[in-house]
């Protein structure tokens, strides 16, 4: 039979200096230091050392019945569990313990044995979670009661309660089975506690028979003998994980004993080799590597860990013992947070979301990487809504549009959603829709290097623009106007011709329809740079493709029919003039009638339209959770310009919109409510022949009302892993309201024209939390 050995607490001077002291081979702490009772640390990772030590522990911990939880939510009353005990307990935030505290797990209702060398019973940290099957599997003494300190340690790092003083265990209400195998009398020899193979397969078989979700093993020596590794195989077998220190001798290969991890038949992949990391995040220099176990070689902290010794004082001890149970007690933690895990996920959970170290991978000196209990707790894999196949992605479920703006800033539309691992989460998914910033409107109005070209022959007019970069040619914002050259020349992409004395009709590329029925109807050219026409966009941003134009007079009454196909640009507007033949481009296409009159001085134009958007809802992409299947919105416009005299006119522009989404995804479907209007007042020759003055007020498109009618799922059933569904809906209309101010003055010079604009915005974008965006500009232009 072989010895485990661990460490022996030994007295090196009456003051208060003391040192526990281990075996090489074995997982026992070494060169460790009295602590006070912790206070937050100025760095948290380093406790400080007081040259007495503490008092003794004996507050008891808060007990309640085990429950268990359907989702991982925060606790309904709002704990904070950053403290100085969290923060003086080191090795809980390097593993990123915090994330698991916040959403409500301790470790509760979940049992983790030790089969080590006892545990200090009249320490109160532990008081009311010492299970009643806890025994002396190391002989018939009757007693757990540790008398070597390093079980007391280990069971500490695992399990210390939380009270405001003293460590703090990584599952501090976890339910503590303790194994107690050292060998009776060995821990007073002064080659320190022995335990025999028997005695901890007892333990292992013990802790097997009373429902162990995790058994931690910090102990050392030769390779098992069959009795233990038997014993570990039946409780493998039984879905419990096994957790094995990795030994202090600095070797390139783990202890024999964790070296069980590689014998499948026993292990089967559920037995974790504990290293230690330092302070730093680097390996312990003390730590067994990784080598031959590095596909079950898991880190955590190993240096200067804060515990108890047999007598309740707090100590800070090194050695791979004290990393294992850290990872012992990030088991409990993801067993009572996730009851559906088994045994096999909670392993492949550890791995795969350890920190990385060293070379990429597994690798010969970290194995697996370091404990990281914030990425364990994060959605792994494929993430989909609760009881159905509808896919949920955690970068983002969409980007909304320009006439939603700010919507949805405050979050909305909570879901449960679950991981690969099946895993549930409260998930806020109106959160994950991106807000894009406003559109640039200003620069791209200014933007130069256009040229244009244009021809006429009385019937007929062409004209186009184009703007060169580089050696790439693009065709720019563009505007047709029929009639004789002089009216072409301000036009691009467009070809009109009259076809015959009542009709006339246009086509256009790179150009929407609703303007090429503007320039058939003879409407002059916009004045203003930023403050829009919302009845010449759907509001947002696009690139139209190819359109057309078809106007018939009859008598005194005008019909205009139009149709424009083209893509909606979906992503960040700031983004699009730089990225612009990059941007996500998403279909449409509209088609309108338009009826336009005039009775005096007074012009009016009234029409409806349709638009058709394949996968996007008045600009704004939803992804599958959404169905992602577009929508149908009827536009009906009103146009009015009144001229009392001559050098006036005075016009408004009103839009109404009502938009239809589809059902797919958890969307039942949706409506939307929109609206847009802009009042215009020019004044001709104010100071001079032939100058223009004109001031506009406006508010672009915004969605006023609605949003998608959702059925969610807001509860969910571990045992029978089926979800509760209710009914929501998700409003997309912005609290922020865009209202634009812009005058215009031009005038003939110098044989061309210069203008001037100044604008003022307010809630920019439909942003309410945005500041008001106030500009100019000054501009000259010669014709050629």
């Amino acid at each position: 039979m072989s010895f485990r050995a661990i460490g022996v607490l030994r007295t090196t001077t009456a003051l208060s200096l003391l040192a526990l002291a281990a075996c090489g081979g074995g997982g026992g702490g070494v060169n460790s230091t009295p602590t006070p009772t912790p206070t937050t640390p100025t760095t948290p990772t380093t406790p400080t050392v007081p040259s007495t030590p503490p008092p003794t522990q004996t507050e008891p911990p808060v007990t309640t019945t085990p429950t268990t939880p359907t989702t991982p939510t925060t606790p309904s009353t709002p704990t904070n569990f950053d403290t100085s005990e969290y923060r003086g307990s080191a090795g809980l935030v390097q593993a990123n313990a915090l994330t698991a505290y916040n959403a409500g797990y301790s470790g509760r209702g979940v049992t983790a044995a030790i089969i080590d060398g006892g545990i200090d019973v009249s320490t109160g940290d532990f008081t009311g979670r010492i299970s009643a099957a806890s025994a002396d599997v190391g002989g018939s003494r009757g007693t757990i009661q540790d008398t070597g300190g390093h079980g007391t340690a280990v069971a500490g790092v695992l399990g210390a309660s939380r009270n405001d003083s003293g460590p703090l265990g990584m599952a501090f209400e976890a339910t503590l089975l303790i194994a107690k195998s050292d060998t009776p009398g060995s821990c007073a020899s002064s080659d320190g506690c022995k335990h025999l193979d028997t005695a901890i397969a007892r333990g292992v078989d013990l802790a097997t028979a009373n429902g162990a979700r995790v058994i931690n093993i910090s102990l050392g020596g030769s390779t098992a003998e069959s009795v233990l590794a038997q014993a570990i195989g039946r409780a493998t077998a039984a879905g419990i994980i096994v957790v094995i220190a990795g030994g202090n001798d600095a070797s390139a290969n783990p202890d024999p004993l964790a070296l069980i991890a590689n014998v499948d038949a026993q292990a089967r992949g559920l037995v974790i080799i504990a290293g230690a990391t330092n302070l730093a995040g680097d390996i312990a220099t003390f730590s067994n590597r990784a080598g031959s176990g590095a596909d079950h070689y898991l880190m955590a902290l190993g240096e200067r860990v804060r515990s108890y010794d047999q007598n309740g004082q707090q100590f800070l001890f090194n050695g791979t013992s004290f990393s294992a149970p850290l990872i012992s007690g990030a088991v409990a933690l993801l067993a009572q947070a996730f009851p559906n895990l088994t045994a096999q996920q909670i392993v492949q959970l550890l791995y795969s979301t350890a920190t990385d170290l060293g070379a990429s991978g597994v690798d010969a000196t970290y194995g697996r990487g370091v404990l990281n209990l914030a990425r364990a707790f994060q959605p792994q894999g494929q993430t989909m809504l609760a009881g159905s196949a509808v896919a949920v992605s955690l970068a983002g479920n969409g980007t909304l549009s320009a006439p939603m703006g700010d919507a949805l800033a405050k979050g909305g539309a909570s879901a449960v959603i679950v991981d690969g691992y099946g895993r549930a989460y409260d998930y806020a998914i109106g959160a994950t829709l991106a807000r894009p910033a406003p559109a640039l409107k200003l620069a791209p109005a200014l933007a130069g290097g256009l040229r244009s070209v244009n021809a006429a022959d009385g019937r007929t007019s062409v004209a186009f623009s184009v703007t060169a970069s580089g050696s790439e040619a693009a065709v720019e914002r563009l505007m047709l106007a029929p009639g004789e050259a002089r009216r072409a020349r301000a036009v691009a992409g467009m070809a009109a011709t009259r076809l015959g004395p009542s009709m006339a009709m246009a086509f256009g590329f790179a150009q929407g329809g609703g303007a090429l029925g503007q320039a058939l109807r003879g409407a002059a050219g916009d004045a203003f740079l930023v403050a829009g026409d919302p009845l010449s966009t759907p509001g947002f941003e696009r690139r139209p493709g190819n359109s057309m134009a078809l106007r018939r007079a009859i008598g005194r009454l005008g019909v205009t029919m139009t149709a424009e196909a083209g893509d909606a640009l979906v992503g960040d507007p700031a983004e699009q003039d730089r990225r612009r033949r990059d941007a996500a481009r998403q279909p449409y296409a509209t088609i309108g009638v338009a009826v336009d009159r005039r009775f005096g001085p007074l012009a009016i134009v009234a029409g409806v339209s349709r638009m058709r958007e394949r996968e996007t809802v008045l600009g704004a992409r939803f992804g599958s959770a959404f169905g992602g299947a577009g929508a149908t919105t009827d536009f009906a416009d009103l146009r009015a310009t009144l001229s009392p005299a001559a050098d006036w006119s005075i016009g408004a522009n009103l839009r109404r919109g009502w938009t239809r989404m589809a059902a797919g995804g958890a969307a039942i479907g949706g409506s939307l409510r929109s609206g847009g209007y802009a009042l215009d007042l020019t004044r001709r020759g104010l100071f001079a022949a032939g100058d223009r003055l004109a001031f506009r007020f406006a508010q672009p498109l915004r969605v006023s009302s609605g949003g998608y009618a959702l059925s969610l799922p807001v509860a969910y059933d571990y045992a029978t892993g089926t979800a509760t569904y209710a009914d929501s809906r998700l409003s997309l209309a912005p609290a922020g309201r865009e209202r634009d101010a812009e005058a215009s003055w031009s005038a003939p010079l110098l044989g061309g024209w210069m203008t001037t604009n100044l604008y003022w915005r307010r809630d920019p974008g439909h942003n309410a939390a945005l500041p008001d965006d106030i500009g100019g500009a000054l501009r000259f232009g010669l014709a050629f």
